[in-house]
C-alpha cells in the first residue's frame, strides 16, 4: 500500500476521498454558567478646615451685656427662661472631620442557555 500511495504522489494522481456525514446525538440541551464576585472599596476622607482670624460670637434670649470679650452677662428678667451662647476663636484649626466607609457589593449571576437540533 506504501508504494501505491508513494507512487500516486510521484506522479501526482489522486486518489478518491470519501467522508461520512455527522449527525449529532442530541434533540435538546442547556448550559448554566453561574458567576459570583465580590467588590469591597474602604474610603478613608479626612478634612481640615482652618480659621485665620480671631472671631467672638454672642447670642442668647433673655441676657443683657455689651457683646465683647470678658463681658459679665446676666439675665434681663431673672427666673425666667434664657438662652446663652459664646463663642471665641482664634486662628488655627476651625474644625476637624474624618470618616472612614467601606462598601461591599455582592454580586451573583445565573446564566442558562438552551438550544435544540
Amino acid at each position: 500500500m506504501k508504494r501505491v500511495i508513494l507512487l500516486g504522489l510521484v506522479l501526482g494522481i489522486s486518489l478518491p476521498v470519501r467522508s461520512a456525514s455527522v449527525v449529532p446525538n442530541f434533540t435538546t440541551g442547556t448550559v448554566t454558567s453561574e458567576t459570583t464576585s465580590r467588590t469591597e472599596v474602604t474610603e478613608i476622607i479626612n478634612q481640615v478646615e482652618y480659621s485665620n482670624a480671631t472671631s467672638y460670637n454672642v447670642s442668647g434670649v433673655n441676657i443683657t451685656g455689651r457683646p465683647q470679650l470678658g463681658t459679665n452677662y446676666s439675665q434681663t428678667t431673672t427666673g425666667a427662661a434664657f438662652q446663652f451662647s459664646e463663642t471665641y476663636m482664634t486662628p488655627g484649626i476651625a474644625t476637624e472631620t474624618s470618616i472612614e466607609r467601606t462598601t461591599i457589593i455582592d454580586s451573583f449571576t445565573t446564566s442558562t442557555s438552551v438550544f435544540t437540533q
